[in-house]
């Protein structure tokens, strides 16, 4: 049996709290947070629907609520009604917001340059087959749990 630390789940969560610190650190200097930063990242000029943000970040839709009410309350973003649906609402970022997305984007694009400085392309191509893997496992329980 592996110990605790080289279990995948231990490594990806140790490494997912560290990047989350990391960022964190740095979008509070924004008053901001890593949900934040993720948001503005995954908003696209034409808008998105709340619905489709929370999937997309992979995000549940209670905490996604909290971190776009305070977006609103922070003026990062706005709400504006769908014209051919009226029941539809897209969210879409303020000018505040997209100053924030340049920082954000530039903190992600920097933490990856230097994880790349750091590994072949042989071993990235090697931890995105081992994440594609891990990723259907999940799906694959899930579904077995469903059934």
């Amino acid at each position: 049996m592996a110990s605790k630390k080289n279990t995948l789940d231990f490594q990806i969560r140790w490494a997912w709290h560290s990047i989350s610190r990391l960022y964190n650190e740095s979008a509070k200097k924004h008053q901001a947070t890593t949900s934040t930063a993720m948001a503005i990242l995954n908003i696209e000029k034409e808008g998105i629907l709340s619905t489709r943000l929370g999937p997309k970040m992979g995000m549940e839709s209670r905490s996604l609520t909290r971190t776009l009410k305070s977006m609103l309350d922070n003026g990062l973003i706005r709400k504006k009604t769908d014209q051919k649906d009226r029941r539809k609402v897209l969210l879409f970022l303020t000018k505040k917001g997209i100053d924030l997305r340049k920082i954000a984007s530039e903190n992600v694009k920097t933490f990856n340059e230097r994880v790349f400085q750091k590994v072949s392309e042989q071993e990235l191509e090697s931890f995105h087959k081992v994440m594609q893997a891990v990723n259907e496992t999940v799906e694959e329980l899930k579904h077995e749990k469903n059934t």
